[in-house]
């Protein structure tokens, strides 16, 4: 497993690991994604904002995580988790941005995350950091299509 070593790799995998939130010995996919939740509950996102964050977050993401990924020398590392906070920040796409609602965005997107109904899983066979990104976008996406479904169904 190699290390990162040159400056590029550095900024790369404090960007793939969240500032090291990543190497969480429990369930880092699930810290990385408490980020996105903090950040959606501190931040005061316009749907716009959000959608542009969410869209910069995977573009870097997908080259941080290609390159962390290159430099581990292992395929979709646990400990990268940049992907978790770009799919949950589009699961919460143009939700209320109430507590309610964005813990429903954070669990519904965990649970789909973890569970990859087609096409997820077949995502993640796409090269380097597309396939580790692109996935979480996916089931970011399936997660706000359901929670839209269930506000109108709600009423709210």
């Amino acid at each position: 497993m190699g290390r990162p070593s040159t400056f590029a790799d550095r900024i790369a995998w404090g960007i793939a690991t969240v500032g090291g939130v990543g190497l969480s010995p429990v369930v880092p996919g699930t810290a990385g994604s408490l980020v996105a939740l903090a950040l959606l509950l501190l931040i005061p996102f316009t749907p716009w904002g959000l959608a542009v964050t969410a869209l910069a977050v995977a573009a870097v993401g997908i080259w941080a995580a290609g390159r962390t990924e290159a430099v581990l020398g292992e395929h979709d590392p646990r400990s990268v988790v940049v992907d978790e906070v770009a799919g949950c920040f589009i699961a919460a796409l143009a939700l209320p941005q109430t507590w309610k609602w964005l813990l429903a965005a954070f669990i519904g997107f965990r649970v789909l995350d973890v569970l990859k109904p087609f096409p997820v899983r077949q995502l993640q066979a796409l090269p380097g950091g597309w396939g580790i990104v692109v996935d979480d976008l996916a089931a970011g996406a399936y997660t706000a299509l359901a929670l839209h479904l269930a506000r109108r169904l709600l009423g709210g």
